[in-house]
């Protein structure tokens, strides 16, 4: 097949996608991705980018066309629009002028902001070619969840926005089941035309392990670490609050921070402010070292906000952890936490529920070997039966041929103007 892959984030940023293009091109696949100029998450070019340079190049056997863009900067509301409004505009230039390739099929990481999905329309208009979307973030959701707009001309504009670009595209699939209800729903399709495509860890977290870096110091007692982005849907607050109630009834428990994120600062004054001793912050570390700190932990913490739009969400970091035969302490609604129990690899408790959060880590502190030993394989089995790459990637090949074949079948659809 070829393959015509766009997000408007790409290696050697961070995200699943470049496992499908870098795979798929191992698989036999023409894979050409269509992105942006790296910047995420720290708001500057990488290193050896700028706005001019490097506008086509080959990394392991795929092509990349690179659009310039507005550096995200340091995430205000201002520069993120300036951030994704240059990515649809100069990539309307790339589409006129720089796809010369006639493709089978285009494949959309759509993850926030969902506009990412526009050039690829244009593309499957202009070669009348099958596109599919892979929703990674659900709009306008997680826009209101994580914003101040409440204005409802904006959500309304947002909502017609979204379910132009959902009419457009010939497969839906979704990192979250219950992504699928708000989709349905938006464009008036049946729940079970759309295809659960879940995460899955990267290869770093299913191979052994191989670094010789040097881990920071470790306290002596039970390990409960998190991993990842240090922001306010993570629900710090209630984290802390479980902290300050097992460092006066288990002082023995440790809450390790690996990570870095706009919370980092409100933490490390919460921990002077309340004279929390059992909270550690390590910073940021390469995702290639995670599975190292992970096998320093005794369990992995997940937690999000109780906001409608995180129940309906699976935090890729659980893939990760189950990977890595991790326990699994969790303070979350919906999706995620019932993969947690139906997995039996932990405990997973109502979103901002501390105390619950704090109780729950006090009965994994006093589990024997043999206890752990079991839920750390059931979280490894889960991960195998469920979320194994090598499956994913096999269904999704097929799903992306029977695309290309439905549509050889049918007739170019209609499509609405944008809104």
């Amino acid at each position: 097949m070829k393959i015509l892959f766009v997000s408007q984030y790409f290696y050697p940023e961070s995200f699943r996608g470049n496992d499908i293009v870098f795979d798929f091109v191992k698989r036999g696949h023409e894979v050409t991705v269509l992105t942006a100029k790296p910047n995420y998450p720290n708001g500057r070019f990488y290193e050896g980018y700028n706005f001019f340079n490097k506008r086509t190049e080959y990394i392991n056997g795929a092509k990349i066309i690179r659009t310039p863009i507005i550096p995200r900067g340091n995430g205000n509301a201002l520069r993120l629009l300036l951030n994704y409004t240059s990515f649809i505009i100069f990539s309307f230039f790339t589409v006129q002028f720089r796809i010369r390739t006639s493709f089978d099929v285009i494949f959309v990481q759509q993850l926030s902001p969902v506009t990412m999905a526009l050039p690829a329309i244009r593309i499957k208009r202009k070669q009348k070619i099958p596109l599919c979307l892979w929703v990674l973030d659900l709009w306008p959701e997680s826009v209101t969840a994580a914003s101040n707009i409440k204005n409802h001309r904006i959500i309304a504009w947002l909502n017609k926005l979204v379910k132009f670009i959902y009419k457009n595209s010939d497969k839906i699939l979704v990192s979250s089941a219950f992504f699928s209800n708000s989709i349905s729903e938006k464009i008036n399709i049946d729940k079970n035309e759309i295809i659960h495509f879940p995460n899955w860890a990267e290869d770093i977290f299913t191979t052994p392990l191989q670094s010789d870096i040097e881990l920071p110091s470790f306290p002596n007692g039970f390990n409960i670490m998190f991993a990842g982005n240090l922001g306010e849907a993570q629900d710090f607050e209630s984290i802390l609050k479980a902290a300050e109630i097992t460092q006066k009834e288990v002082p023995s428990i440790n809450w390790i921070f690996v990570g870095d994120g706009r919370k980092a600062s409100w933490i490390r004054k919460e921990l002077s402010n309340r004279n929390l001793n059992n909270i550690y912050l390590l910073g940021r570390y390469p995702i290639e070292t995670m599975p190292i700190f992970f096998e320093k932990a005794d369990a992995m913490l997940v937690s999000l906000k109780d906001e409608p739009i995180f129940s309906l969400t699976v935090p890729a970091k659980i893939q990760a952890y189950m990977a890595s035969g991790k326990i699994i302490l969790g303070m979350f609604n919906g999706e995620g936490a019932e993969i947690i129990r139906i997995a039996d690899c932990g405990f997973a408790v109502p979103a901002g529920g501390y105390s619950e959060l704090a109780k729950h880590a006090l009965i994994l502190s006093q589990l024997n070997d043999m206890e752990r030993i079991r839920i750390e394989q059931n979280a490894y089995t889960y991960y195998k039966n469920n979320f194994d790459k090598n499956d994913l990637f096999d269904k999704l090949e097929a799903i992306l041929k029977s695309t290309i074949n439905e549509d050889s079948d049918n007739t170019y659809p209609n499509t609405t103007q944008v809104p």
